[in-house]
């Protein structure tokens, strides 16, 4: 991360975090490993979030047929033509990581970890899919490897999550992070920034209510329309605003001052395939909007946390 002229990071990014916890280079590998979610097999309600298509981030190599094993040398392979020394973290991703029994989960997790350069594991759940049981059981496993537990938050209000059909409110994510963290865990939280209905001043309004939770790591995305999600047709029907670039970007800047500087920041954009997405189409590598965004930075003097006792 490119330093200020006072010699300070503009953010807290999770490529140096990541570099200062291995003494070696570390990728995920996700895997599929056929869960489901409470929104969508009718335990909560059916159908999912609005926006989800999970075949927006699913690699090649990540195919729920395939044991979690063979997912993960398959990942390795890809990564390996680039970095032949690479070690890996396996990202549980697509769908509620933890909608399982625990004998099944630990079957899964600890397959996982036996793979061959496999040092760690990153799970991505839902604030409502976790009990004392497995968090107690992830305390354990915490002991003996690397371990991040990620939260699906989207927003903090939750008028917004119920019309998006989150299926759990925002005191729900509150607590689960509130008991991961507890427990030594690693605690990451996933948001989207423009969602229906909330626009760039309702985002600065939740950004201290993000900050507040016990979370390590936070990724934040821009909202994505993305083909054959009920959004779509929302937004066929009546379409609502979605960001430019260049509104992105300064809503970001505005964001991350309103965040603690403790708080690790892993990214602030997804890419989903183009054949799959309807908007916004920035035609931006993750990298190429980071390059903007400090740049931005640099240009308007803004750091991370620097308005955070102003909210």
């Amino acid at each position: 991360m490119e330093l200020n002229k006072v010699n300070r990071p503009y953010y807290n990014d999770y490529g140096t975090w990541i570099r200062s916890r291995f003494p070696f280079r570390v990728q995920k590998i996700s895997v599929d490993a056929g869960f489901t979610c409470p929104n969508r097999d009718g335990r909560i309600s059916t159908g999912g979030c609005i926006f989800c298509n999970n075949r927006t981030f699913n690699p090649s190599y990540c195919d729920h047929r395939h044991s979690v094993s063979q997912q993960l040398e398959e990942g390795k392979q890809f990564f390996a033509r680039k970095y032949p020394d690479m070690k890996y973290l396996a990202y549980f991703q697509a769908y509620t990581n933890t909608y399982a029994p625990l004998a099944h989960l630990q079957a899964l997790y600890e397959e996982a970890l036996r793979v061959d350069d496999v040092v760690g594991i990153v799970i991505g759940t839902r604030p409502d899919c976790v009990s004392t049981e497995l968090l107690d059981y992830l305390s354990r496993l915490n002991e003996q490897t690397f371990l991040i537990v990620e939260y699906g938050i989207e927003s903090a209000n939750d008028r917004t999550l119920e019309f998006i059909n989150r299926g759990h409110t925002f005191e729900q994510s509150r607590q689960a992070i509130a008991q991961t963290h507890q427990r030594g865990i690693l605690t990451g939280g996933h948001i989207i920034l423009g969602l229906p209905g909330e626009d760039a001043e309702e985002s600065i309004r939740q950004a201290a209510r993000i900050s507040d939770l016990d979370l390590d790591i936070l990724k934040v995305h821009q909202m994505q329309i993305i083909r054959g999600t009920a959004l779509e047709k929302i937004y066929e029907q009546k379409p609502f605003h979605i960001y430019t670039i260049e509104e992105y970007i300064q809503l970001i800047a505005r964001y991350i001052q309103h965040l603690r500087k403790d708080l690790v920041l892993e990214r602030f954009v997804s890419q989903s395939p183009q054949d799959l997405l309807v908007a916004p189409h920035w035609g931006l590598k993750n990298y190429e909007f980071t390059n903007l965004l400090v740049n931005y930075l640099k240009q308007h003097d803004i750091r991370q946390g620097q308005l955070l006792a102003e909210v």
